[in-house]
């Protein structure tokens, strides 16, 4: 169980790489895609909450695979919008830097929560 997510420096992470993901979007002249990298990016901040404020760490750990989850598909769509000429690669390239540091930092935190119901 966790001692509130907005103290999670993973949580507040995925917040700027949100935000920086709805900037580099703001543009995008395919609204499916546009809206698609969105969900996606909404999502692992949003799970991130979730999993910490679950009653269990086997729980909280189930979110946050699901946050990784959707921190990969972010990734994958942001791919594609740069292969396809929607989005410039340096602005791809930032953002999947700041996923990168995401994508860590919540496979830090996995495996520190199922440490305690592995044992």
């Amino acid at each position: 169980m966790g001692t509130g997510f907005q103290n999670l420096q993973v949580w507040k992470d995925a917040m700027a790489l949100t935000v920086e993901t709805y900037k580099a979007t703001d543009r995008l002249r395919d609204p499916a895609l546009r809206d698609q990298i969105r969900r996606a990016a909404v999502s692992v901040p949003s799970n991130i909450a979730e999993g910490d404020e679950r009653d269990t760490d086997r729980d909280s750990v189930r979110f946050f695979y699901i946050a990784k989850g959707s921190l990969a598909e972010l990734r994958t769509q942001l791919e594609i919008a740069q292969e396809v000429g929607l989005l410039p690669a340096e602005r791809v390239h930032s953002i999947q830097q700041q996923a990168i540091v995401v994508g860590r930092r919540l496979g830090a935190l996995i495996k520190a929560r199922s440490a305690t119901y592995e044992r």
